[in-house]
């Protein structure tokens, strides 16, 4: 059994889940453009550098709660 940390979910087609496999944690993106990809990580440091690069600020001009919330979830996992 493992466990699943939602990041963002705007509609079924436009989500961000990261799961929790032991010491491997798992970022799977479903987007209505790239469709899914899966991300693998051994360490929380190793996975958060990814959505630093990922989710970049200048990305989130006006919209930096946005950001705020996404890596508050980041956190969580």
């Amino acid at each position: 059994m493992f466990k699943k940390v939602q990041i963002y979910k705007t509609d079924k087609y436009n989500m961000l889940s990261v799961e929790i496999q032991g010491k491997t944690l798992i970022a799977r993106e479903i987007s209505d453009q790239w469709g899914e990809e899966c991300h693998t990580f051994v360490s929380r440091p190793q996975m958060m550098h990814w959505a630093e690069n990922r989710f970049r600020a200048e990305d989130f001009v006006g919209r930096e709660e946005e950001r705020e919330e996404i890596f508050a979830r980041f956190k969580e996992v």
